[in-house]
């Protein structure tokens, strides 16, 4: 196997990738590895995704492994100024609560003190190209966005515009990350030391200051901030967008690549066990409605990215073997929707940090006659005016006249004794996008208070 394409596959296979290695070195190498002296601590490294061609329909171009701190420079020497401004936060998308909303911190690098503006300007318009994708659009009031200022001594990023060129940035932003030029990866520590600044992350977006293709996508979550993932990208280039979109279909879709490597030696035919990923499986269309698993729901309709959903051979990197739903999703094709299977995955992901009710009024104590239960409620925005259905409860019964509202007076319950019951108010998202029941279930929120005279 050529060697950058093996370096580009390995990075999901890395032992088989080490033991291949060792092989390909000679028949010695095995036995004078376990013979020799330990070897020294390998720098600790990070899986990520390389991004497709800047001038190619791939979506990414597999998967590589990279240090987790980057070039390893020494930190930005700030002046007193410049150290004031440095890590500064600001919530540019206010939605509700941290606790109810899916919070997306966004960090500059290779911006200066005097380009604070820019980075908050780029920021607004890379994140209105996320929110111009479904389910984005419709979902955009369950999120939080974030932003959190990183001071660099030097505008722009290493390697940009060409290799040569070294600049000191905060995250230590870089192309050519593993000889690949559109690979932009960053200090992984760094990044996680401007996170750490913000409330709550969900999802961290980095933007290099930069017009030059690139992105990477740090798709591992994070044990100690709890964020999902991380997406470089290119603030001044277009495509770069949807590079960090594609990287959230993994990190918050959870969903497989479906490019594949025609003519590459070992991807021809997979031969193995049914992937866990939602878009991606071994069995037929017959099968999948057989078996009545993956996406068979969706099987035969009309998906967003073009064609019906369906069974198309191609994907993980495969040739054959495995099967995705639709041909051109942008979980293979960058600048394409996702599928209807696809979308349903995203706003599962989106409902494991987002909730459809918070309540205004406080749930820790007893409310009284002259009281008032509130709730906020997120709105939609649907093509078709799709909103939350609103339903309140009293110990357990339905209040059909309050439907809809987001707030009831205790007064208003008619109570007729003096015992304590419970009201209870529910948001249900019952969109068509989903029609897996068990993530049906989760676009589902409720909260509750204690009345009585």
């Amino acid at each position: 196997m050529n060697p950058t394409i093996r370096r580009t596959l390995c990075g999901a296979v890395a032992a088989a990738c080490a033991a291949a290695a060792l092989l390909t070195a000679g028949p010695g190498a095995a036995a004078a590895a376990a013979a020799g002296p330990p070897p020294a601590p390998a720098k600790a490294r990070v899986t990520v995704e390389i991004p497709g061609p800047e001038h190619g329909a791939d979506a990414g171009s597999g998967y590589t492994r990279v240090p987790v701190s980057g070039q390893a420079k020494s930190a930005a020497r700030l002046s007193e100024a410049e150290r004031a401004a440095d890590g500064d936060v600001t919530k540019m998308i206010d939605n509700g609560s941290t606790a109810d909303r899916l919070d997306v911190v966004v960090i500059g690098d290779g911006y200066t003190a005097a380009e604070r503006d820019r980075f908050h300007s780029d920021a607004r318009q890379k994140w209105a190209e996320v929110a111009a994708v479904e389910p984005y659009t419709t979902y955009q009031n369950l999120f939080n966005v974030w932003t959190v200022d990183a001071v660099s001594n030097d505008s722009g990023v290493t390697g940009d515009p060409d290799r040569d060129v070294v600049r000191d940035t905060a995250l230590g932003s870089y192309f050519w990350c593993e000889d690949i030029e559109r690979l932009l990866c960053v200090d992984q520590p760094k990044v996680d030391a401007y996170v750490a600044k913000a409330p709550a992350a969900d999802l961290v977006i980095v933007l290099a200051n930069s017009a030059k293709y690139g992105g990477a996508g740090y798709n591992e979550p994070s044990a100690t901030l709890g964020y999902e993932g991380i997406s470089t990208a290119s603030a001044g280039n277009a495509k770069s967008g949807q590079v960090a979109i594609h990287e959230t279909g993994h990190s918050l879709g959870k969903l497989a690549d479906e490019y594949f490597y025609p003519g590459v030696p070992d991807y021809e035919k997979y031969t193995g066990p049914e992937p866990a990923e939602s878009n991606s499986s071994t069995l037929t269309a017959d099968r999948m409605a057989r078996e009545r698993t993956k996406w068979y729901r969706w099987l035969g309709e009309e998906s967003p990215d073009g064609g019906v959903v369906g069974a198309y051979e191609g994907g993980g990197y495969y040739v054959t073997g495995l099967y995705r739903p639709t041909d051109n999703s942008i979980m293979r094709v960058l600048g394409k929707p996702f599928s209807l299977p696809g979308t349903e995955a995203m706003i599962a992901g989106f409902a494991r940090h987002a909730t459809f009710v918070t309540p205004l009024t406080p749930t820790d104590r007893t409310l009284r006659p002259w009281h008032t239960a509130k709730a906020s409620v997120p709105r939609l925005a649907d093509a078709y005016g799709r909103q939350p259905e609103v339903r309140w409860y009293l110990d357990g019964r339905e209040l059909k006249r309050f439907r809809g509202r987001t707030e009831v007076r205790v007064a208003e319950l008619w109570l007729l004794d003096l015992r304590t019951h419970k009201l209870s108010v529910t948001a249900e998202d019952r969109t068509t996008a989903v029609r897996d029941p068990q993530i049906a279930r989760t676009l589902r929120s409720s909260a509750a208070w204690n009345v009585r005279l």
